[in-house]
């Protein structure tokens, strides 16, 4: 078995990759009979020499691969005919822009496993990006308060190379006592609980967060029983609410009245009632003054959040009563961050954590008959046509709304 790690050719520029020089090596050590070779990259985090360092061929042709691994979209002028691709194909929820790309991987006769449909027999996603989106979003959110309020500076994540030196920035960092409210139960929220930990900021209950007051910075992780309720006022569990999100309201704004910061690390799914409105942000005892967007839903369950912000501009100002974007200095704005793409600014440790997670996983599959069915879940595409798990895309490639 034959795999080559792609060039990543999507602008702007990602700097990820799949598996390090380290763990191309781990990779081999436990799997002699799988073949790895990387595709030059003038862009990538770890260079073609490193690459070589090790052992690895770096080259410029792939044709002989089985298997190609990327992180984002494979540009579809780019596309082999015939292959296994694995990338982030931002298909399955039909989105419009890569219609033309499904469609190019079907007429190239591709297997596509897209990165987020690899799940184990529960559901749960085994691979992705979100802890690093927690980690980068809880530094970029404090960074953006720096800049609002003056208090402090911070240089830009990716100016920095790991998590550790995101963490010895913020631990300088001297502002005013604020209560953070962490919203979230997965990989996003705990990588921004990390770095509030690292901070050694306090961890309080939501029934102490909502009803004390505070002397010094704290902050609360809440799930989604703590901000939503059903409406018919019965208590259930959470895949109650996963199953059922139309039964259920909104009991948010009993956190935005004590809440000074907010960072969303949350899932938002289908059907799920807001968090807070843009009519929600207009009442007098809304008292959120910098929101952190990591989920980054656009006119959707954070009201505050009109529009995704780049890594080169990442905060801009939300004004509630004018529902528009200001200046993020302006006295009356909510100070939003709402990149989207964060783990592109950590890119080495990212690239060291996915690949990790990707060696663990997915690659024993390749070798063991797939015996748990992770490649028979995550296979969106064969013989030209969409695999029985993505009938439900037909639609959407047939360019049906």
């Amino acid at each position: 078995m034959k795999f080559g790690i792609l060039k990543e050719r999507k602008t702007p520029p990602d700097r990820r990759v799949v598996f390090s020089p380290n763990k191309i090596v781990t990779l081999q050590q436990h799997f002699p009979k799988a073949q790895v070779v990387v595709e030059s990259s003038e862009i990538r985090v770890f260079k073609d020499s490193e690459y070589q360092k090790n052992q690895t061929e770096v080259t410029h042709n792939l044709l002989d691969c089985d298997v190609l691994l990327g992180v984002k979209e494979v540009p579809i002028d780019a596309l082999i005919e015939n292959k296994k691709y694995f990338f982030f194909s931002h298909t399955i929820k039909k989105q419009p822009y890569n219609r033309a790309l499904l469609q190019a991987v079907l007429a190239n006769n591709i297997e596509l496993y897209d990165h987020e449909t690899i799940i184990d027999q529960q559901g749960a996603r085994l691979i992705g990006f979100g802890r690093y989106a927690g980690i980068v979003g809880a530094y970029n959110g404090f960074r953006a308060i720096g800049l609002a309020t003056e208090q402090f500076s911070l240089p830009k994540a990716l100016t920095l190379e790991r998590q550790e030196d995101l963490i010895n920035e913020l631990k300088r960092c001297k502002f005013n006592p604020l209560k953070i409210l962490l919203t979230g139960n997965g990989k996003v929220a705990y990588g921004a609980k990390e770095m509030l930990d690292a901070m050694d900021i306090q961890e309080v209950s939501v029934e102490d967060y909502i009803n004390k007051d505070y002397d010094k910075t704290v902050y609360c992780l809440a799930d989604v029983l703590d901000y939503n309720k059903r409406k018919d006022k019965k208590i259930i569990d959470n895949f109650d609410f996963y199953k059922h999100p139309e039964e259920y309201e909104s009991n948010f704004m009993r956190f935005a009245k004590v809440t000074d910061f907010f960072i969303a690390g949350h899932f938002y799914g289908d059907g799920a009632p807001y968090l807070f409105t843009k009519n929600d942000a207009k009442h007098p005892l809304f008292k959120i003054k910098y929101v952190a967007d990591i989920s980054c839903d656009i006119n959707g369950p954070i009201g505050s959040t009109i529009r995704a912000s780049t890594i080169k501009d990442p905060i801009y100002g939300y004004h509630p009563t004018t529902e528009s974007e200001v200046d993020f200095k302006n006295e009356e704005a909510i100070v939003v961050m709402a990149v989207d793409n964060l783990p592109c600014e950590l890119p080495k440790d990212a690239s060291e954590g996915f690949g990790h997670m990707f060696l663990e996983n997915v690659i024993p599959a390749f070798f063991n008959g797939d015996k748990e069915g992770i490649l028979s879940r995550a296979k969106m595409t064969e013989n030209g046509k969409l695999t029985p798990r993505f009938m439900y895309l037909q639609d959407y490639i047939d360019g049906n709304k």
